[in-house]
């Protein structure tokens, strides 16, 4: 009963990360302003579905990490071959870090541009003092909750 609890738990704190990142693509209008500066509007459903694709496939890696180790899986399976599963592995986690950049990158500027948005969003609240200090209080809780983060799973590691 308590395995089905967590999981329960898990999945919703899962759903509500994932709901926050794809707020601030709708927020921030990520995707169309893709589309309208590469002149490909007719694909527009195209994008949003491979943003769902690689936060599926992004979701699915970090839960199961020994997966997705293709060059290495494939050596041990096939140890004739094992050059060729070295430069498949090397050229999966090579094309990975392209994307993860280029997800990161977008993610920072939209995060730039919802950063633009408080004040306006302060002044139509009629929010005056203190902005300076809610600002700087979600930047530490972002990093002690990073802080947290990477300090568990080193400790992880480690042991």
């Amino acid at each position: 009963m308590r395995s089905l609890f967590l999981g329960i738990i898990g999945a919703s704190f899962g759903l509500l990360a994932a709901a926050g990142v794809f707020t601030v693509f709708v927020a921030v209008g990520i995707i169309p302003r893709f589309a309208g500066r590469t002149h490909t509007a007719g694909k527009v459903v195209l994008y949003e579905e491979m943003v769902i694709f690689g936060s599926i496939a992004g979701a699915v890696v970090s839960l199961f990490p020994e997966y997705s180790q293709t060059g290495a899986f494939l050596r041990e399976s096939f140890p004739a071959q094992e050059a060729l599963w070295s430069v498949l592995g090397l050229s999966a986690q090579g094309m990975f870090g392209l994307f993860a950049g280029m997800f990161i990158g977008c993610l920072a500027l939209a995060i730039a541009e919802m950063l633009d948005s408080i004040p306006i969003f302060a002044r139509r609240i009629s929010f005056r003092h203190g902005l300076g200090i809610a600002v700087v209080s979600m930047a530490i809780g972002k990093l002690c909750g990073s802080l947290f983060y990477f300090w568990s799973e080193l400790h992880r590691v480690v042991k």
